[in-house]
């Protein structure tokens, strides 16, 4: 991803990994091979892997610098985590911090870690493995969190349950433990130009973050868009999310508010290119890259 400007503030990404993954019919439960074929021609090759038509995905971090503060928005999967459910995963080792590095940010400059909601691919690198403990990977951060969505994953925690393949215990706890958590309402204003917005249904906390400066504006949407597929078929919900039908009202309404207008969307999951805009086409909708 190219940097994007919004104003002074600076958009980067920094991928933890990018690949076919899922089939459609497993991550939305009411596709039909039928109807994504039918929008094959606009999908492939960035949004489906033409050979295996498997889902094309990215699990990525924004790096979003103002003149104030360095933030990062979710923070994928991480190293060294128990996902045996999820194989590609399981006890991953990627150069993400070298990646970090790369673009100039040491962990201690890291002012605020935003997760949009805390599921397992969010929350991964808030904390690493040292001499045995999950410690903060950023130490200096303050790390947002709604607090609805934290108050939702806590009572499922308190009631024995294992939340979210185990990454509650050992990527959002320690953050509390260690003091560096800050527990928000979903329109907490970060900044002047930057603030959370409310979008449940793929959890009951998720939200997502508006910038805006110079006259541009972007919406780092988290999961309440997964796949450019929604854009033809915005009533398809993941089986991820929590409440199917609230993350429908919600995604539509989005899709509806953005089409048509200059502001980028940054989805959590969107591959290369990333960037890019909601347009209108004929009685359904695309996304058109950034160029």
């Amino acid at each position: 991803m190219k940097t994007l400007a919004i104003g002074d503030i600076r958009i980067d990404r920094v991928v933890e990994s990018e690949m076919p993954i899922f089939e459609p019919d497993f991550l939305f439960p009411d596709a039909t091979r039928e109807a994504l074929d039918a929008q094959r021609q606009w999908l492939e090759p960035h949004f489906v892997d033409p050979l295996s038509g498997k889902l094309i995905m990215s699990f990525h971090t924004y790096i979003v610098r103002t003149p104030h503060h360095t933030i990062l928005v979710d923070t994928c999967v991480g190293n060294d985590k128990h996902r045996p459910a999820r194989d590609f995963w399981h006890q991953l080792s990627n150069p993400y911090l070298e990646d970090l590095a790369r673009l100039g940010i040491a962990p201690e400059a890291v002012d605020y870690v935003m997760c949009t909601h805390l599921h397992v691919d969010h929350v991964g690198w808030n904390t690493r493995l040292v001499d045995g403990r999950w410690v903060p990977t950023f130490p200096n951060a303050r790390y947002i969190f709604a607090r609805e969505e934290y108050a939702f994953w806590q009572a499922k925690a308190a009631a024995g349950e294992e939340v979210n393949h185990g990454s509650f215990d050992d990527s959002v706890l320690p953050i509390v433990e260690h003091g560096q958590a800050v527990m928000v309402e979903s329109d907490h204003a970060l900044e002047d130009h930057i603030w959370l917005a409310p979008a449940p249904g793929h959890t009951p906390g998720n939200i997502v973050i508006n910038i805006e400066g110079g006259g541009d504006s972007a919406l780092l949407c988290g999961d309440t868009i997964h796949h450019a597929a929604q854009m033809d078929y915005p009533e398809w919900s993941s089986r991820f999310c929590e409440d199917p039908i609230l993350s429908r009202q919600t995604r539509t309404a989005l899709i509806e508010r953005l089409a048509d207008t200059p502001t980028y969307l940054l989805a959590a999951h969107f591959p290369t290119p990333v960037a890019g805009q909601i347009v209108r086409h004929a009685d359904a909708f695309r996304f058109k890259p950034r160029g």
